[in-house]
């Protein structure tokens, strides 16, 4: 079935936007099975198809048969040699693209599957590993520690400071009166994310293996804190006290911005990305003043610094619940998995292979890893060690 590019692109979207209707949904397939060079990515799709609904919509008899003969055919033959395809999940919503993401929906299929499917990549014939959750440490001023889920609700009692816990969210309030000032400290493990309202009004997502070190009410000529890990900010405009994120040597200010920062020490270097608004980078060599889309990194090794535009959707996109990759290596990858699925990670035998896509990261490792075996990836997974093959 020949679609105009127009028609793809808008039926496509549609689909992901869960707006399409059974007749379009045939016709969508019909289209992506209409080639043989779809081959490769069906492995990726037939743990789905088992899930199909039992109730057959209704569409054109003709249709219908043409698709699942088409379908049939293709699997039949997926056992032949295929040439590994690069994964793509940009916007521009390639083939691969289309496949992956539908397969990352979970969406169910709304047709029959008459023929036994073939046998899952041994990536995935094992016990699965979870995503990450939203979950913290939280360590008080005078050093009491309360453990933070997805599903707490509580409130602590800090002098005058009123902290409250609602679901993956701290938020900090005075009741009254002067609040003494003490620091608290909110650690992200492997495995996990939060968010913090700040006294201040400014906000603080973290990601995975990410601390965040504070006061409970700001005072004097800043707003300093203190990261390690990655954070996205939105920070509550304020001319007369600038807010500071400091990172080992390295400060961040701002006034009122959204900006994000990703220090983890076992990455190259620190790198400042601007969203909205305007901050100034300082290192104990040189100091930059970045604008909307500028990221700047500042080498671990030699604390150099490089400032350049760069997709800020990507760099982000961990906040909105996707992994999102341009050109990047096994080792980028896999550093991002290993935090997030709290997994150890051998990448001794990886090649040389970039990935370019956009992931949901709340998928199970297993799917994550059946997407990126359309590249030609290969992992063994046991227990919580993954190895990439050769």
């Amino acid at each position: 079935m020949n679609l105009p590019e127009e028609q793809q692109e808008a039926l496509l979207q549609k689909y992901l936007d869960g707006q399409c209707t059974p007749e379009e949904i045939a016709t969508l397939y019909s289209w992506l099975l209409s080639s043989d060079a779809h081959r490769p990515l069906l492995s990726v799709m037939q743990q789905d198809f088992e899930r199909i609904m039992k109730e057959r919509p209704v569409v054109p008899e003709e249709l219908s048969n043409r698709i699942e003969s088409r379908l049939l055919q293709s699997i039949s033959t997926s056992k032949e040699e295929t040439v590994p395809m690069r994964v793509s999940f940009r916007r521009n919503w390639t083939i691969a693209a289309t496949v992956a993401l539908l397969v990352a929906s979970g969406i169910t299929l709304f047709y029959t599957l008459r023929k036994p499917a073939a046998p899952l990549p041994a990536a995935v014939q094992v016990a699965d590993v979870m995503p990450g959750t939203n979950k913290a440490v939280l360590t008080l001023a005078d050093g009491t520690v309360v453990t933070l889920d997805s599903t707490g609700k509580q409130v602590i009692q800090q002098g005058a400071t009123i902290v409250k816990q609602q679901n993956g969210k701290l938020e900090y309030a005075v009741s009254g009166g002067n609040a003494s000032v003490g620091y608290n400290t909110l650690k992200v493990p492997r495995g996990g994310q939060f968010t913090v309202e700040l006294p201040d009004g400014t906000i603080a997502w973290l990601n995975s293996a990410s601390s965040l070190r504070y006061p409970t009410a700001f005072t004097g000529n800043n707003r300093t804190v203190e990261m390690e890990g990655q954070g996205y900010f939105e920070v509550k405009q304020n001319v007369k006290r600038p807010f500071v994120v400091k990172v080992n040597a390295i400060e961040v200010q701002v006034l009122g911005t959204a900006f994000d920062i990703m220090a983890y020490p076992d990455e190259d270097a620190v790198k400042t990305t601007l969203i909205s608004g305007a901050v100034k980078v300082k290192s104990a060599k040189t100091e930059k003043l970045l604008h909307p889309g500028d990221q700047a990194a500042i080498s671990n090794s030699t604390g150099a610094v490089l400032v350049q535009p760069v997709d800020v959707a990507a760099v982000t996109a961990w906040k909105t619940g996707f992994f999102e990759f341009d050109n990047a290596n096994i080792n980028i990858i896999m550093k991002q998995l290993a935090r997030w699925y709290d997994i150890e990670i051998d990448t001794r035998n990886a090649d040389r292979r970039l990935f370019g896509g956009r992931i949901n990261r709340n998928l199970p490792l297993s799917e994550m890893l059946k997407l990126l075996e359309t590249s030609g990836a290969k992992f063994n997974l046991e227990g919580r060690k993954l190895t990439v093959l050769k």
